[in-house]
């Protein structure tokens, strides 16, 4: 059995232009960082004597012969891909619900793959992981996502990440250790409940580029060095200041963006002291993240009790295997 650990992620700034449809024509950068929550994947070889060829337990439970019998669209695509004759059984679980911002899908995708490689006895660098996953899910399943997702999960820790329009990516690391600290235990992450599909959000701003929504995504682009500046030598209160600058920007590209329940919650957090944030992924739903220092959340929180916070830290590593006894 192998057994695969890869962290969830946080983007700050940045967001659209990490899509190949925008970074190969002007370029892209995003600043990032993975958590400490994870998603697990777990995968063994299968002996004959069962009646099935394969057993994939997610949310549902699928005990098939063929692989195109299988269900879920992206363990059949990458078996058929990396030509798995073998027959598998393959457990998912994930610390975070699927489909909340927090870049499950391509999590998924990173951790996966890394278990497959492994049991193909195929050991991948970060970077290879990352490419490689990234095309999987652009060119083979040809879902409408960016680039960035696959490749903090691959590579861990907090990063600035440039996209160039020659196709190469930078993963630059950074480690202003107290401004992250301060950073860290100042934002809150609360689930709004609103599941959504984040190729159906990105598809009206990504492959519709008006002048407009141009202009929002290049404004959004350049809060990357405004963000790490003031983690290498500012005041971190300016970091979720910024947020909320990104965040009015960001809304400005589609109307599913956000809506009413998630307006409210925002606005009443900054009522309560919080300084900024923005909902993370592509939008419409999932999780929240604000920054809002330590005695005003207590305070908000008091309030609202049925709001659901999800502590978190960051966390410098990618995904990796944690247990292999093939």
């Amino acid at each position: 059995m192998i057994i695969t650990k890869t962290p969830y992620r946080i983007s700050f700034f940045g967001g659209g232009s990490d899509y190949p449809e925008w970074y190969k024509k002007y370029g892209g950068m995003v600043l990032s960082t993975t958590i400490d929550k994870y998603i697990y994947i777990s995968c063994r070889f299968l002996p004959k004597f069962f009646k099935h060829k394969y057993r994939i337990v997610w949310s549902k439970i699928e005990n098939v012969k063929d692989i195109n019998q299988i269900q879920h669209r992206a363990v059949k695509r990458l078996l058929q891909h990396l030509k798995i004759k073998q027959g598998l059984e393959i457990h998912y679980d994930g610390d975070l619900p699927a489909r909340s911002g927090m870049g499950s899908s391509s999590c998924f995708a990173v951790g996966l793959s890394k278990a497959l490689y492994k049991m193909k006895d195929q050991e991948l660098s970060k970077d290879q992981l990352a490419k490689k996953t990234i095309e999987f899910e652009q060119k083979i399943m040809r879902e409408v996502v960016g680039s960035q997702d696959q490749t903090i999960a691959s590579y861990g820790g907090f990063n600035k990440i440039i996209f160039s329009k020659n196709n190469k990516i930078k993963v630059q690391r950074i480690s202003s250790s107290r401004n992250i600290e301060k950073l860290n235990k100042n934002l809150i992450l609360i689930y709004t409940g609103i599941n959504r599909t984040a190729h159906k959000i990105a598809n009206t701003y990504v492959r519709k580029l008006t002048k407009s929504k141009k202009n929002h995504i290049e404004k959004i682009m350049s809060y990357v060095n405004e963000g790490k500046k003031i983690l290498d030598s500012g005041n971190v209160d300016d970091f979720g200041r910024l947020l909320n600058i990104s965040w009015v920007e960001k809304k400005s590209l589609s109307k599913l963006i956000t809506n009413n329940k998630i307006d409210e919650l925002y606005n009443e957090a900054i009522r309560y002291g919080a300084l900024g944030g923005k909902l993370l992924g592509a939008g419409g739903g999932g999780f929240l993240l604000m920054y809002m220092k330590n005695k005003n959340a207590k305070k908000f929180f008091k309030r609202y009790k049925n709001i659901i916070n999800v502590p978190f830290n960051f966390t410098k590593d990618g995904s990796q295997v944690i247990l292999n006894n093939l």
